[in-house]
């Protein structure tokens, strides 16, 4: 498999015999305000222009959109991404929101999706704190997303595990398919008064501590005003804890081949 870092958790993936655009955020730098509440808010969205033009990540043969933040499916990629591209999506409510944009080959995941011979699992996970999910404000703005097992034969199996803390149904995912590549969403976006909405630095670690054969790739950072975590931090604390050969920090624009 190739997985080329986009910007932020926009991804292009080639696996089996398929091509991916993952969490498409396709607007120009600056495009938008920060979101409001959050840690630097008065950084404009995306913090960075994207690394490749647009009509190349386009020409895939299918996207995944893990949930509908503006920071994962924003106007700019519901205008110009074309509507009859085959988009899969984590529930019927999202579905029906990109139906009405226009799309016309949505496709909700589900445990046994499959592409071809491609096997797509939709996993759960949890966008901030139970404390934060308790407030109703909150659990609407947080909502649902979901991460994604890719299986294929002659394939490693990849987990892309989305916008998440640590759960133990995450923890249980790794356990049960033991991905070789995992897909940490890690720039430890923070919600001001409610903390971390996806993971970070000790999260790195516990993934290793779980599957201490598996290369970590770390997306997700350095392009949302709420990201706190760098690249730079994030290596040194691999380097630190003795893991920097399991942990792939990819530059936006980045290949890396597994």
């Amino acid at each position: 498999m190739n997985i080329t870092q986009i910007r932020n958790a926009t991804l292009h993936i080639t696996f089996g015999d398929k091509t991916f655009l993952v969490d498409p955020m396709l607007a120009p730098k600056g495009a938008y305000p920060g979101f409001a509440g959050t840690a630097r808010a008065e950084i404009r969205n995306p913090t960075v222009e994207l690394p490749v033009d647009i009509d190349t990540l386009l020409n895939v043969d299918a996207l995944i959109v893990t949930h509908l933040h503006e920071d994962h499916w924003d106007e700019y990629a519901a205008r110009v991404v074309p509507k009859d591209k085959p988009i899969y999506v984590q529930n019927d409510q999202d579905a029906q929101v990109l139906r009405g944009q226009g799309f016309t080959q949505l496709s909700v995941l589900t445990e046994n999706t499959t592409l071809g011979d491609i096997t797509l699992r939709k996993t759960d996970g949890q966008h901030g704190s139970d404390r934060a999910y308790a407030v109703p404000q909150m659990a609407e703005r947080l909502g649902d997303a979901c991460g994604v097992i890719f299986q294929h034969a002659d394939e490693k199996t990849l987990y892309l595990v989305g916008d998440t803390i640590w759960r133990d149904e995450v923890e249980a995912n790794m356990q049960t398919f033991q991905p070789d590549v995992v897909v940490l969403n890690a720039g430890f976006a923070h919600v001001i008064g409610f903390g971390p909405i996806i993971m970070g630095t000790e999260d790195v670690l516990k993934t290793h501590f779980v599957l201490p054969e598996a290369q970590i790739v770390a997306t997700h950072m350095e392009a949302i005003n709420h990201c706190l975590l760098t690249r730079a931090a994030l290596k040194e604390y691999a380097f630190d804890n003795q893991i920097a050969q399991f942990v792939n920090v990819p530059e936006d624009g980045e290949t890396l081949t597994f």
